[in-house]
C-alpha cells in the first residue's frame, strides 16, 4: 500500500481514468458476470502451469481463465443494515465460518481523515474536528451456499489507513493501521496500532488498540494456530518482520512480548538491492530480538531493531499462514525491485525457525509489486499486484509450491486487487477492487 508523509494528506494513489470510472460504475449496477464454459486446468501428470490464458471480460472489470466466473456481492455506496453506506478503498479482508451455513467477510477500508466515511458514524477510536475518523472495517454476513448478503454493517471506526491484517484461529480479524502519528490540534489519540474485530460482532465494536503489539507502520498479520504467536509485517523501505508472543494464547489484550527477526549468520539486509545477500531457496536460521519501549513515541521501533541486527526487508506487505509455514510479500524487494516473497518456517520450540527467499521476480510478467496474499489449500499462493505507474495492469498472480508464477486474473480498471481470501471450503476466492470499492466472489475449477 502507499506510504504517506503527512498524517492528514490523502494517499498519493495513481490517477484514475475518468472513462474507466464511468464504465465501472455502470458495471457495478449490473451485479455479476460469467465466464465461458468450464474446462480442465490440469491433464495427466503434467506440472501445473496455470489455468490457461485469460479471457477478456465483456463487462470490462476482471479477466479470468475459461471456466471461471465472478459476481459482485458488495460495492461502494450500497446501503448497509446500520444505515451507513459502503465506504471506499476496500483493502485487506478475511473470511470466517460463523456456523449454521453463514460466512463473514471482515473488510478493511484504507481511509484517511478527509475521506468519505459513508455516513455519520456514531462511535470510534478517534475523532478529527469532532467527527469519527473514517478508517476501519465493514463486515458482510453471507449465506454460504448462495453468497447472498444477510447483513452488512460497520464493525470498526475511528482509525486511519486500515491497510491489511489477518484472521485469528479464535474467530477475529486483526486490522492494522498503516500510519504513525500522534495527537494534534485536530485529533485526540495516537495512531499506528493493531485492533481486533470479532467476526460475529454484529455491530460497531468498542475499539481498543493492542499497544503491546507495537506502534509502527503496520501492514498485515497472521497467527500460527499451534502456538498463538502473531507475525506482523511493516510497510517501510527499511522494514522489519515482527512477532508477538502473547502472555495468554488468544487474549492479545493481556499483553506479551514483541520481537524482531534476525539471522544467526549476521546477514542484515534481505532486499538484494546492492548485490545478492540472500539467494532463492536457501534456508537461514533465525533468531529473535527482544524489543522494548514498543509504543515507540518516536516511530523508531524498526531503527532500534535494526541496530541490534534485525533483518531489513523492502516494504513488508501481505502475510498468510499455510501448512506449518507462513509467506509474506515485500513489494519492491529484489535486484529488479519488482518484489519478493519470503517463507518462514516456525520451529515451534522444537528447533530454530528458518527463513528462505521463496520467490524473487525478475520480470513484470512474473510478478510486479506484490501486496496482499493468501495461501490456497493446495499450497499455491495467490498474490495481489499493486503497481505504481500512471496506467496499471494489476493481476492476481498464482505461484506454485515450486515457485512457478502464472496469471490468475487481470483487473481491468485502474485500481488494485486486494484482500484475497478463500472461503473455508476453498471453493470461492473473495477479492476486493480497491477503488471504487467492489467485493467480488470468484468461482471456478480450482486445482487441488
Amino acid at each position: 500500500m502507499t506510504n504517506t508523509a503527512a498524517p492528514f494528506a490523502a494517499p498519493s494513489r495513481r490517477q484514475f481514468l475518468g472513462a474507466t470510472g464511468t464504465a465501472f460504475a455502470a458495471l457495478l449496477a449490473s451485479g455479476c458476470t460469467a465466464g465461458p464454459a468450464a474446462r480442465n486446468a490440469v491433464s495427466g501428470g503434467e506440472a501445473f502451469a496455470g489455468y490457461g490464458p485469460l479471457v477478456s471480460d465483456p463487462a470490462g472489470l476482471l479477466d479470468l481463465p475459461a471456466g471461471f466466473s465472478y459476481r459482485i456481492i458488495s460495492k461502494l455506496g450500497d446501503r448497509m443494515a446500520d444505515g451507513l453506506t459502503v465506504p471506499d478503498r476496500a483493502d485487506g479482508m478475511g473470511c470466517f465460518d460463523l456456523g449454521n451455513g453463514k460466512l463473514a467477510l471482515v473488510r478493511n477500508h484504507e481511509l484517511m481523515p478527509d475521506n468519505d466515511p459513508g455516513g455519520d458514524i456514531p462511535m470510534g477510536y478517534d475523532r478529527i474536528e469532532g467527527k469519527v475518523m473514517p478508517g476501519g472495517t465493514t463486515t458482510i454476513v453471507l449465506d454460504a451456499k448462495t453468497l447472498e448478503i444477510e447483513q452488512e454493517y460497520r464493525s470498526l471506526a475511528g482509525t486511519v489507513r486500515n491497510c491489511a491484517g489477518g484472521v485469528t484461529p479464535w474467530g477475529s480479524w486483526l486490522t492494522c493501521e498503516e500510519a504513525v502519528f500522534g495527537v494534534t490540534e485536530k485529533n485526540q489519540k495516537d495512531h499506528g496500532w493493531v485492533f481486533e474485530v470479532p467476526a460475529n460482532a454484529g455491530t460497531l465494536v468498542n475499539p481498543e488498540p493492542l499497544k503491546a503489539m507495537g506502534r509502527f507502520n503496520h501492514e498485515a498479520a497472521c497467527v500460527d494456530p499451534e502456538t498463538g504467536i502473531v507475525y506482523m509485517t511493516e510497510d517501510r523501505q527499511d522494514s522489519l518482520l515482527y512477532r508477538f508472543i502473547p502472555n495468554v494464547r488468544g487474549k492479545l489484550e493481556q499483553g506479551g512480548k514483541l520481537q524482531a527477526l534476525a539471522l544467526t549468520n549476521n546477514i542484515t539486509d534481505s532486499r538484494n538491492w546492492s548485490g545478492e545477500t540472500v539467494s532463492t531457496g536457501d534456508m537461514h536460521e533465525v533468531r529473535w530480538i527482544d524489543l522494548d519501549n514498543v509504543e515507540a513515541p518516536e516511530d523508531d521501533l524498526r531503527k532500534r531493531g535494526a541496530s541490534q541486527g534485525g533483518l531489513l526487508f523492502a516494504r513488508g506487505e501481505g502475510i498468510h499462514m499455510g501448512e506449518g509455514e507462513l509467506y509474506f510479500a515485500c513489494t519492491n524487494g529484489g535486484a529488479a525491485k519488482l518484489g519478493q516473497i519470503f517463507k518462514l518456517v516456525p520451529g515451534r520450540g522444537k528447533r530454530a525457525d528458518g527463513l528462505a527467499l521463496f520467490f524473487e521476480s525478475t520480470s513484470p510478467d512474473q510478478f510486479n509489486y506484490g501486496d496482499n496474499l493468501t495461501v490456497q489449500g493446495n499450497g499455491h499462493l495467490i498474490v495481489c499486484e499493486d503497481q505504481y505507474t500512471d496506467v496499471v495492469n494489476n493481476h492476481l498472480r498464482g505461484i506454485t509450491p515450486d515457485g512457478q508464477a502464472y496469471p490468475l486474473a487481470l483487473l481491468r480498471v485502474q485500481s488494485e486487487p486486494a484482500g484475497a481470501c478463500f472461503s473455508p471450503d476453498g471453493k470461492v476466492l473473495f477479492v476486493n477492487s480497491y477503488s471504487p470499492t467492489a467485493t467480488l466472489a470468484i468461482t471456478g475449477p480450482w486445482f487441488g
